[in-house]
């Protein structure tokens, strides 16, 4: 915009899109928030989520496998 009465190039400058602020987390993935439960894919066993604690890193206390989060 040369003297900024917005004749300037179509596409450019701020509110085109093209940044960040649509993601979808911290690391770009999906949070499924504070509660509910980590479930093992393997037997079927349910403990509940820990707050700041990864499913995937929580073994299953019966098989030993890494657990997922129910959905």
């Amino acid at each position: 915009m040369p003297r900024g009465d917005g004749t300037g190039p179509i596409g450019r400058g701020p509110g085109t899109g093209g940044g960040r602020g649509k993601g979808g987390g911290r690391m770009g993935g999906f949070s499924a928030g504070p509660g509910g439960n980590c479930v093992c894919p393997a037997c079927g066993t349910k403990t509940p989520h820990q707050l700041a604690v990864p499913c995937n890193q929580v073994k299953c206390p019966k098989c030993g496998m890494p657990m997922t989060r129910e959905l």
